[in-house]
């Protein structure tokens, strides 16, 4: 494999690696202040255990999270410094702002929510852990805004005596429509995240009998939280793809396989072949319009083919190939699509026993809970894989190719080098996160407070 090969095998399983967390700890953190705002209203004990209890598992995750995150931002200089240089006067404004706004306003609640039981006044530690919340919100916020300028960018121009970009516009920026609808897109899909884990863990909790009384509001918080965000989510997931078929339709194009034009377009559940060597795949199961609808919000909408887009981007960029890897793209949305309505069935099915009052009772829902908990990284993986996968060969789109943005000046070994030690920090990262969040999810919650005590939180320790 050359340089550019590794460099971007070590970017691609970087940033899924982190994306693994993120939403865990968005979504996690909205779900801990939830709690504790129902503790502040109700005074029920059960909901300060819940919150206690979540809280030191946000706070696993939190760890791990930040240890990944640190590994994106060192890539940037190593193995990308074309791309950084170029770039960098734009894709820096809002990496800048999260790491000197929405960080250290994150980090900092989480530190005074950790630290300020029986210390700070009620409503103050309340305010905290929505702090917390609100600052991991907003840190997604600017990465994602600087995800979006590669994906559709906006506000800049080039210098033309440095050929470097230089920022113009930050509110363009800001308000670019691929940033909007992928933002909210990934809060849901964040709050889909933690709610499925939240019942999954509730589930287990309930299923071997112990604390019933306090996982059975869990769950029912948890249900609540799920139904509403995973049908926004799809409905949201919609929107931005008519967006990115604006903007990217090459992206679109590759993620149906869809070689030719299509006026009306169907969408195919499940097909054979389709790949970049082949560009008469067999559909199995085809739904007439839907493409049509997913892609232009019109019933009988157009959807440019592969093909006819290539000779537009040859025209436009010169000589090159401009198609993504479209089995990649094409299986990325079908996962995602697959996830995201297995995840929906779990909801409708729980809340329908939840309407019953039988969800505690309900011992196949129960074992489907439990073992749903991977289905939200498999949908948001996959989610990630179509949004990277689908840019290619663009860095940014339209602006910098994927291969022009490498550093020249490192050599192939030391790619693999780099890589090879990622590998194996993020293998004992996976394993030490994994037997922290079990044991401590399957772990008896602690006991129920004594009035007027608010015991502290017990941080996860290093033993040797």
């Amino acid at each position: 494999m050359s340089q550019l090969d590794l460099a971007r095998v070590q970017f691609a399983m970087t940033s899924i690696y982190h994306f693994l967390f993120v939403p865990v700890t968005i979504g996690l953190g909205f779900l801990t202040a939830l709690l504790q705002t129902a503790w502040h209203r109700s005074g029920r004990p059960e909901y300060l255990r819940l919150t206690r209890f979540f809280g030191v598992l946000l706070l696993i995750n939190v760890a791990v999270a930040v240890v990944t995150g640190l590994v994106q931002e060192f890539q940037f200089g190593m193995d990308w410094s074309v791309y950084s240089r170029t770039v960098g006067g734009v894709f820096g404004a809002p990496l800048a702002m999260e790491g000197l706004a929405a960080f250290f306003l994150e980090s900092t609640f989480l530190g005074l929510w950790v630290f300020g039981w029986n210390k700070l006044g009620r409503r103050v530690h309340l305010a905290t852990i929505w702090a917390v919340a609100f600052g991991a919100m907003l840190s997604a916020a600017f990465i994602l805004a600087a995800n979006s300028w590669m994906q559709h960018p906006v506000g800049y121009k080039i210098n033309p005596a440095t050929g470097r970009a230089q920022l113009t516009d930050i509110w363009a920026v800001l308000t670019n429509p691929v940033f909007l609808w992928g933002y909210v897109h990934v809060l849901l899909a964040s709050l889909v995240t933690a709610s499925v884990v939240m019942l999954s863990i509730s589930a287990w909790q309930l299923r071997r009998g112990g604390a019933r009384a306090v996982f059975r509001p869990a769950a029912r918080l948890s249900l609540m939280v799920l139904a509403p965000s995973i049908i926004l989510a799809m409905f949201v997931g919609s929107e931005l793809g008519v967006v990115e078929g604006k903007y990217q339709p090459m992206k679109i194009a590759a993620a149906e396989a869809q070689w030719t034009t299509c006026q009306p377009c169907s969408f195919s559940l499940f097909q054979i072949g389709g790949g970049n060597d082949d560009k008469t795949p067999t559909q199995i199961i085809a739904i007439p319009h839907l493409l049509s609808l997913l892609a232009t919000n019109h019933w009988n909408g157009k959807v440019q083919g592969l093909t006819p887009l290539q000779n537009q981007y040859q025209q436009k960029y010169g000589p090159g190939n401009y198609v993504p890897n479209v089995f990649v793209q094409y299986w990325s949305m079908r996962i995602m699509a697959y996830a995201a309505g297995l995840i929906l069935i779990l909801a409708g099915w729980g809340v329908w026993l939840l309407y019953r009052k039988k969800l505690d009772r309900g011992k196949w829902f129960l074992r489907a809970a439990i073992w749903s908990a991977a289905l939200p990284f498999i949908m948001n993986t996959a989610g990630w894989l179509l949004t990277e996968s689908g840019r290619q060969p663009w860095i940014v789109q339209g602006v910098q190719l994927t291969r022009n943005g490498v550093s020249p000046s490192i050599s192939t070994a030391t790619v693999a080098t780099s890589l090879i030690v990622f590998l194996l920090l993020y293998g004992a990262l996976a394993v030490v996160d994994i037997v922290l969040m079990m044991r401590y999810a399957r772990r008896e919650i602690g006991p129920e407070p004594a009035a007027g005590d608010e015991p502290e939180v017990r941080l996860p320790a290093m033993t040797y």
